[in-house]
């Protein structure tokens, strides 16, 4: 099948011109001025942004935690991203305790084939067992599978932290077989001992969650996965950077041209701490890991995203209901499933309060949420752009449509939305994966099964503008 998309305003990371698309097969195939050509399918884009399909590169589906698991499959998770703009994630495959790394990844292929994609997908392997289950050689042949980064836990003592040795020993096999080592960056004996504490002095509710992860033990764990990852010689990326005290040695490493790289999330740029004190156990729908912090470093994070010093904004959807999954720590903030949900609201959020209200530029909001998630986890050119040859991975965005954000109208399982009754201008209008629309007129038009699993390239290539050496 053909699809023209005339004359709208094509936007990159580095480019923004008025023109036409022309989409044959999966790939796209011209780009010009008024293209006279025949399409079986003609989207008129007038007035409207033509951008590249967003790419979330940390999401966690149908994910055992907590004694429960996160409430969106491959098939929900994924509808919910398309109608948020996005067209591809890499989700977090996790190896249970045990478990081998090879089975590990099958299980995860098992989830897609069971409740299938809309759109792309591809895996990390979070590493949690290098002595009973994983092993080192099964390590280095994940690259060979098209998975190309590794990711570590440096929290959740008791459950899926690894200690120091392990993830030196997984940034060593990276640095060999080019991969990207991706870390949870908390101090998780630090934070074991304060929550004990609490708990011991009655402190049960949602705030606590927050109290007994303070800034600085996201920002000394930060700065000991940067300096452990210079020794290996493994390049490193940072998840969910929360705080002015992870990012300090973030920027540190950036201004150094160290191989350290740094995101953060959609919720941290727009939620405090103050959202868990909220009562009637209402403040549970904010626990999630890092914490929400205090206010003042929502314009730290702006500011890092603004220069470069912080490279991607992805969303850690990991959702959990609020009755029945959340409340199960009612008695106990630990107890507390840590997630939220975020997928479908990225791109609404980010161009409302980012470009429309003058923090970042239309090019750098395509760079933070396509181009260099594609460049840091091996799908450039491929995706994360709009070039002949590339996957024709394209959202019609209309930068004047009004949206208010909903659980009641968005498409996630989950029964809460971070951001429920905000009202935004700018949201996906039309969305395609490899050519086929999936989303047109707020109803969704393609199906299960219209998105597969990407095979990732090595950590490395492609990656000059993202921050890249």
């Amino acid at each position: 099948m053909s699809v023209l998309i005339k004359g709208g305003r094509i936007i990159t990371a580095g480019d923004d011109y008025v023109g036409d698309v022309f989409v044959e097969g999966e790939s796209v195939s011209l780009i010009g001025r008024s293209l006279d050509v025949q399409a079986d399918k003609v989207i008129d884009a007038r007035g409207k942004y033509v951008i590249p399909g967003a790419v979330d590169p940390h999401t966690h589906m149908e994910m055992p935690f907590g004694g429960t698991v996160s409430c969106d499959d491959f098939t929900s998770g994924t509808i919910s991203a398309a109608f948020g703009g996005t067209t591809s994630h890499v989700d977090f495959c996790l190896q249970e305790p045990g478990q081998s790394l090879p089975d590990a990844l099958a299980t995860w292929h098992e989830k897609i084939e069971r409740k299938k994609p809309v759109i792309d997908v591809g895996f990390h392997l979070a590493v949690t067992d290098l002595t009973k289950g994983g092993n080192l050689e099964d390590l280095a042949k994940a690259p060979d599978e098209g998975v190309t980064s590794y990711k570590l836990f440096m929290a959740y003592k008791g459950a899926i932290m690894v200690e120091d040795e392990t993830l030196f020993k997984t940034m060593q096999v990276a640095a060999r077989t080019g991969a990207l080592v991706m870390v949870h960056a908390e101090n998780g004996d630090a934070i074991d001992i304060l929550v004990k504490e609490a708990l011991a002095e009655g402190k049960t509710e949602p705030k606590w969650h927050a109290a007994t992860r303070p800034p600085l033990t996201e920002g000394e764990a930060t700065n000991r996965a940067i300096q452990l990852a210079r020794i290996a010689g493994a390049p490193l990326y940072v998840v969910h950077v929360s705080c002015k005290e992870a990012i300090d040695p973030v920027a540190r490493a950036r201004s150094a041209d160290w191989q350290a790289w740094g995101e953060t999330c959609t919720q941290y740029l727009f939620i405090d701490e103050t959202a868990l004190d909220q009562p009637d156990f209402e403040g549970a729908k904010y626990v999630y890991t890092p914490p929400p912090r205090p206010k003042e470093n929502q314009e730290h994070l702006w500011h890092a995203l603004a220069t470069d010093m912080l490279s991607v904004v992805s969303t850690d959807h990991c959702p959990f209901n609020w009755d029945g999954q959340k409340t199960l720590g009612r008695d106990d903030f630990s107890k507390i499933p840590n997630g939220g949900p975020g997928i479908e609201n990225r791109l609404h959020m980010l161009h409302h309060f980012g470009v429309r209200e003058g923090r970042i530029s239309m090019n750098r909001f395509v760079e933070l949420v396509s181009t260099n998630p594609a460049r840091f986890f091996g799908m450039y050119p491929r995706k994360g752009t709009i070039a002949v040859g590339s996957d024709a991975d394209i959202v019609v965005f209309d930068p004047e449509k009004e949206h208010t954000i909903s659980a009641r109208t968005h498409h996630s399982n989950i029964d809460y939305n971070l951001y429920e009754g905000t009202e935004v201008v700018g949201a996906p209008d039309t969305v395609l994966v490899r050519g086929k629309v999936i989303v047109e007129n707020d109803e969704l038009v393609g199906s299960p099964g219209d998105g597969r699993f990407v095979r990732r390239a090595r950590f490395g290539e492609h990656l000059t503008g993202a921050g890249g050496s």
